[in-house]
């Protein structure tokens, strides 16, 4: 993209570049979501860990007096009679105005608290009140995230891994989208118990009974139809968009240090989603420095551009994830490559070697390997 301040695979600019500086919209995002000089900024940052995160506040207030009344809306058409599956057309339109920013939002509330602890009861409003329009039952996402995928980094160990699978396949895919659908909420509760985490199990198991009673009691006694609009068909339709994305993340794992977070995950920059979901793309500053607030990590990126470049990291512009995933999924290494950032302290490469790359990182690994064990003190 023509404000880019990094080099694309068609750029020919020299790798030693000096340190540019990061685009308005990825600094300062902050800015563009609400202003925590306001007088409605201040009053709430008396409740806020963080004042700057008065921007999900606002979010989850618009949520919820947008996508519930909505839903009410719909089961009150179905009680009276005039339930038509057209309705699912604009519901659906609502719902995806939201779906993504919502996502990106607990993702970040789980890993920085939204409320202080005076006020840390308002904590479970984003998960179960927000959330359950949008397809995360309450407790299953920090479960997963913060309980298990941090924890294990995509190693073998993490549910989600996609170290065992030929990551531009879509037969692959399909099988490990398939297992995570089945199986996924079963391999989750044994790991934790495994593990002797027991209050995660109890978190997991009161947020998804909690969810399916709820959703079963509507279906059952007032309306099937739109109870498979408002709860069961978004909660599909989430969980695969998270596959992909994980996927996307995690697709290109180099398999000499695949412990490497700069190895094992990419960076977006540059993108719409960016911009849209607090720079999600900066993947691999989230593994490396999870507590990190979203509007710090593109100064962070641009400040160690050149170690990014010496860990040979994967990082991509004007691309999300999503589109990531759809072009490992078509086959479309080139256009894959036409957005490689070429980074200070890595290796120059051509086209040819960027797929080559690409080729090597994509492959899946050996049903026995293990990481190596950790030197002695």
């Amino acid at each position: 993209m023509a404000d880019s301040s990094f080099l694309s695979a068609s750029a020919v600019s020299a790798a030693d570049a000096p340190l540019a500086e990061v685009p308005f919209t990825e600094t300062r995002v902050v800015a563009a979501h609400a202003n925590v000089d306001s007088a409605w900024a201040k009053w709430w940052a008396q409740a806020l860990n963080d004042p700057r995160d008065v921007v999900f506040v606002n979010l989850a207030l618009a949520m919820m007096l947008t996508i519930w009344p909505a839903a009410a809306l719909l089961y009150g058409l179905a009680l009276t009679g005039h339930f038509s599956w057209w309705l699912v057309v604009p519901y659906g339109a609502l719902w995806a105005t939201w779906f993504d920013r919502f996502t990106l939002m607990l993702h970040c509330v789980c890993h920085r608290p939204l409320f202080n602890r005076r006020f840390k009861a308002l904590n479970d409003v984003v998960p179960w009140l927000v959330g359950t329009a949008f397809g995360q039952t309450p407790t299953a996402y920090f479960v997963h995230h913060m309980g298990m995928h941090h924890r294990e980094g995509n190693l073998p160990a993490d549910l989600s891994t996609t170290m065992p699978y030929q990551r531009d396949r879509f037969t692959h895919w399909l099988h490990y989208w398939g297992r995570f659908m089945s199986f996924g909420l079963f391999e989750l509760t044994s790991y934790h118990h495994r593990g002797g985490r027991e209050k995660m199990v109890k978190r997991l198991l009161v947020g998804e009974l909690t969810y399916w009673a709820l959703a079963g009691a509507l279906a059952y006694w007032v309306h099937l139809e739109t109870t498979l609009i408002v709860f069961v068909i978004p909660v599909l339709l989430m969980r695969t968009l998270m596959m992909a994305g994980n996927w996307g993340q995690h697709a290109f794992v180099d398999p000499d240090d695949p412990v490497s977070d700069f190895k094992n995950s990419i960076t977006c920059l540059n993108s719409r989603y960016n911009r849209r979901c607090f720079n999600d793309g900066y993947h691999i500053v989230h593994h490396v420095k999870p507590s990190l607030h979203y509007t710090e990590m593109p100064v962070e990126f641009a400040q160690n551009q050149r170690l990014y470049g010496e860990h040979d990291a994967i990082v991509f512009d004007g691309l999300d994830f999503f589109e990531v995933w759809l072009l490992l999924m078509l086959g479309q290494k080139r256009k894959l490559a036409a957005h490689f950032v070429h980074l200070p302290g890595a290796p120059r490469r051509n086209e040819a070697e960027v797929i080559a790359l690409f080729e090597r990182r994509l492959r899946p690994f050996p049903a026995d390997w293990k990481p190596a064990a950790a030197p002695a003190e």
